[in-house]
């Protein structure tokens, strides 16, 4: 059969998103992704610049998705499917262009681990994320803030006369603009992924991209890459083993077998871990997932996409219990094999001024003698596996395919299929930038970008017509300019403020937010930056009061509506965290109860409450509410919380459903 495109629909148990987080996001990223000077002495020249240079500081100006839940419905999610007589590939437009299924026709086999749900977890840079398939992670170190957002798709012509399906989108947090070209030629039992991604500016850009594919993983599921030493990022815990922090260090091990286990069988590791291989310079880029008889998915690339990555949950019950958070009960496990720009996801590469990042990428089946694959002899076992991919897929086609596909990557697409947001099309007016291949219409301009374009036409922010919770602020060094010169209205002020903290310049930011407060018709949400930026400089007492006066004023001034739900559980939800912090649980007793039951009800809320219980005292109050039960629907990756809070409760060992320590515990 000829290859297709075509919409379809996939009805799967889902939690909704629900509503972005209203508040900025104005604290710093978990620094476990960070290392110091130090850590990085003793690593490869470029290894170490790359860490060091412009790590993410917040997620301005994405905002934080924290509204979802743990009930999940039957939801219809539109699909684009991607067919020829070999392969068929289900893509999820409108969460993240996510290759949700790659299947292999004539095995019948489907070749990643493919979620049978979609459950939002804490686990992209601002908040919700999901397991399976594979995810196109662009921006900075983790998980996409565009993981549950929706992308463009549209029809473009592919190299051999077909069709190809694009995606793209405006990259927010690094102002950068992306496209993915999904070519399947006629008969191939290969994908083409053809990736590029440009710096219309001025400056030199940062730049991360990691493929991350989920594999199922079984007993005998191995993993191998051409590499006989990985990277492993390692943390260790403070002094004493007292709860001060983390110290993350990044050390080489050898490939397979390291610390009496071999570390490419995913379940051999008790503990979830990184390994990053170390791919020799000039060896061919690929990585594959092959079960008990040899069997299962091979990916590789032109070189440009130089690493190489296994992450694994491990055996432990930590592990699983993430495995089952993410998924339900009762299903296959999976393991990520990934491929990115730099050795580590430690690093981001920069990009020159009007230049492009562009490689292809392909995906498809591989079989290997499983005596071979499995056996003790590791140059044996990638050996086989690296003469099966030239012999299915040689090096050579894969940099021709590459060279046919580079004149159609400025294709303009001829039928749009999905669209995504309208940032895109605003950066694109103010800039005047020509992006061949990648329209953002000006169509796609919403309610969101509407005061943006007013600034941008005007040169001032327009009054809202109605009291709402202040839209989300654009934060580059245009906008930061154009708020600069604009009328100083308390709005203004706000939004400023709140683009100098992303510029570093906090005590401006403190200014113009304090000079915003006294003409502010809502003064809560000046109330909540000045708060923040208190709290983060140390002086949480009168952090705590200042959010005590945020919370009072929004509890006056909310409506009814969802925006305004949102809003008062996120105020509610720091302040009471404040007042606890600075010990002052009356303040924090005064904030949940004026929360309304709904909310009450929620995980993190009883969460809460149970340190709430414990600041006054009630240590038997405080057991009742874990021994009721509840789950924080967006519990962090990596976080010890429910562990800390036990422990204080009581020396019994944590319940089994509360455990989700991803490390050993420090004696």
């Amino acid at each position: 059969m000829a290859t297709t495109v075509r919409r379809a629909v996939l009805t799967l148990p889902a939690a909704p998103l629900g509503p972005p987080n209203p508040l900025p996001a104005l604290r710093p990223l978990d620094e476990v992704h960070t290392l110091d000077e130090r850590a990085r002495e003793g690593l490869p020249r470029d290894m170490a610049r790359q860490i060091g240079y412009q790590p993410l500081e917040t997620v301005l100006p994405v905002r934080i998705l924290d509204g979802y839940g743990r009930e999940r419905t039957p939801t219809d999610l539109d699909t684009l499917v991607l067919e020829n007589s070999r392969l068929r590939v289900t893509v999820l437009p409108g969460l993240g262009g996510r290759i949700h299924s790659l299947f292999h026709k004539p095995t019948e086999r489907e070749l990643l681990y493919v979620n049978p749900v979609v459950q939002p977890a804490d686990f992209a840079l601002n908040g919700a994320w999901f397991s399976g398939g594979i995810e196109w992670n662009i921006g900075a170190t983790g998980h996409t803030t565009l993981s549950c957002a929706p992308v463009h798709a549209a029809v473009v012509p592919a190299p051999d006369g077909g069709e190809m399906l694009r995606l793209w989108e405006w990259e927010r947090l690094r102002d950068l603009p992306f496209q993915v070209d999904l070519w399947l030629p006629e008969d191939s039992d290969f994908l083409y992924v053809g990736v590029r991604v440009r710096n219309p500016h001025e400056r030199t850009a940062p730049v991360y991209w990691w493929s991350n594919i989920a594999v199922e993983e079984g007993e005998r599921t191995r993993v191998l890459a051409p590499a006989d030493r990985a990277w492993l990022p390692h943390c260790l815990k403070g002094v004493g083993g007292a709860p001060i922090g983390y110290e993350r260090t990044l050390r080489q091990v050898p490939v397979p077998e390291w610390d009496g286990a071999d570390r490419t069988y995913p379940l051999r590791g008790e503990y979830p871990a990184d390994y990053f291989y170390e791919v020799p310079d000039g060896a061919r880029r690929w990585i594959a997932s092959l079960d008990a008889a040899g069997e299962g998915l091979v990916q590789t690339s032109t070189d440009l996409l130089r690493g190489r990555k296994l992450f694994l949950w491990g055996s432990g019950r930590g592990g699983r219990r993430w495995q089952e958070w993410l998924t339900e009960p009762g299903t296959t496990g999976y393991a990520e094999i990934q491929a990115g720009l730099a050795r580590t996801q430690l690093e981001h590469v920069p990009l020159e001024a009007g230049a492009e990042f562009a490689w292809l990428e392909a995906y498809g089946p591989l079989a290997a003698a499983p005596g071979l694959v499995h056996g003790e002899d590791w140059p044996a076992a990638r050996g086989e596996v690296a003469e099966r991919l030239e012999a299915a897929l040689p090096r050579e086609r894969v940099e021709e395919a590459y060279a046919a596909w580079r004149p159609y990557a400025d294709t303009e697409p001829t039928e749009s299929l999905a669209t995504g947001s309208g940032w895109g099309a605003l950066e694109v007016l103010r800039g005047s930038l020509k992006l061949p291949g990648t329209p953002f219409a000006e169509s796609t301009l919403g309610e969101e970008q509407a005061p943006w374009l007013e600034l941008l036409h005007a040169g001032a922010l327009p009054e809202p017509r109605r009291v709402v919770p202040p839209g989300p602020t654009l934060v580059a060094p245009h906008w930061r300019d154009m708020l600069e010169t604009a009328p100083a209205s308390p709005l203004t002020e706000y939004h400023l403020g709140v683009a100098q903290w992303h510029a570093g310049d906090r005590a401006q930011a403190v200014r113009s937010w304090e000079r915003g407060l006294p003409l502010a018709p809502s003064r809560w949400p000046l109330l909540r930056c000045l708060a923040v930026a208190d709290r983060l400089a140390g002086n949480a007492d009168r952090a705590a009061s200042l959010y005590a006066e945020a919370f009072d004023d929004l509890c006056e001034e909310r409506r009814d509506g969802e925006q305004w739900v949102a809003a008062t559980a996120a105020l509610g939800r720091e302040a009471m965290g404040a007042l606890l912090g600075a010990g002052r649980p009356d303040g924090a007793r005064s904030v949940w109860g004026r929360l309304r039951s709904p909310v009450q009800e929620r995980g993190a809320f009883r969460l809460l409450e149970a340190q709430l219980l414990l600041a006054e005292g009630d240590l038997a109050g405080a057991r009742s509410v874990f021994d009721e039960g509840f789950e924080v629907a967006d519990l962090r990756e990596g976080a010890e919380i429910l562990g800390e809070v036990w422990a204080r409760i009581t020396d019994e060992p944590l319940p089994e459903r509360y455990d989700y320590r991803m490390r050993p515990e420090v004696p």
